[in-house]
């Protein structure tokens, strides 16, 4: 049976992307802060592994991996959005968080399962990006840059992974229908969404992808949305 560890399980694209890799037989560790969210998702399927910890936590999350075992792949999700605003608005606590959450975060469980893989002889981490990897949305300063940075973190690993037989990519999804994108279409109806499933689907077929094959980066995204154009 294979294994992955998803990051941000406990809602959203996680979620979502754990239920189907749950319904496709493999064994899913949950990593998120709620627990009783990761445990409702877990008394539904014998082969889900509910860690409750925060990703900014080296410590939690370590336990985490020694509880869950071998880890396959990694989709290292885990995110937030943060304040919206030119940045002489943005408080640097703010920006910290941010920083913290989905820069520190996925530094940490992406060297875990590196260190993971290196022992079991190969693996795959599939980091989540956005279309705001490429091209930002107004007032996101603190979203965009984090989001730049992890693709050089993908290429990165990538890089670094090859000696190991561990592959990276990343998947950049735009307005996916998930709580975060319905709050955006409460400010501005108009947003262009899809369903979520073709995000999870898209993750599927990176993570089951053979060995010697590598999607290292997909957009998946809304077909109307203002990416190309944009701005």
């Amino acid at each position: 049976m294979k294994s992955i560890m998803i990051t941000g399980a406990s809602s959203g694209i996680g979620r979502a992307t754990a239920e189907a890799f749950l319904a496709q037989g493999w064994r899913v560790g949950l990593i998120a802060r709620r627990a009783d969210l990761l445990n409702e998702i877990a008394a539904a399927n014998e082969n889900a592994v509910a860690l409750p910890a925060d990703v900014t936590d080296a410590a939690a999350m370590q336990a985490a991996y020694d509880r869950f075992g071998w880890v396959d792949v990694l989709f290292n999700n885990a995110g937030m959005f943060g304040p919206s605003a030119p940045i002489d608005e943005i408080a640097v606590a703010d920006w910290e968080q941010v920083m913290l959450v989905n820069l520190h975060g996925m530094f940490i469980a992406a060297r875990l399962a590196f260190a993971s893989m290196r022992k079991t002889g190969g693996g795959r981490i599939i980091n989540n990006g956005s279309i705001s990897a490429h091209t930002p949305r107004p007032g996101s300063v603190c979203y965009t840059t984090t989001k730049h940075a992890i693709t050089g973190m993908t290429k990165s690993l990538s890089l670094d992974g090859r000696p190991f037989d561990i592959a990276c990519g990343q998947i950049d999804i735009g307005n996916a229908e998930t709580d975060m994108v319905a709050g955006l279409k409460k400010i501005s109806p108009e947003t262009e969404t899809m369903a979520v499933e073709h995000a999870v689907n898209a993750v599927l077929h990176m993570a089951e992808l053979p060995p010697e094959a590598n999607v290292q980066f997909m957009t998946v995204m809304a077909t109307k949305m203002p990416f190309i154009g944009r701005g």
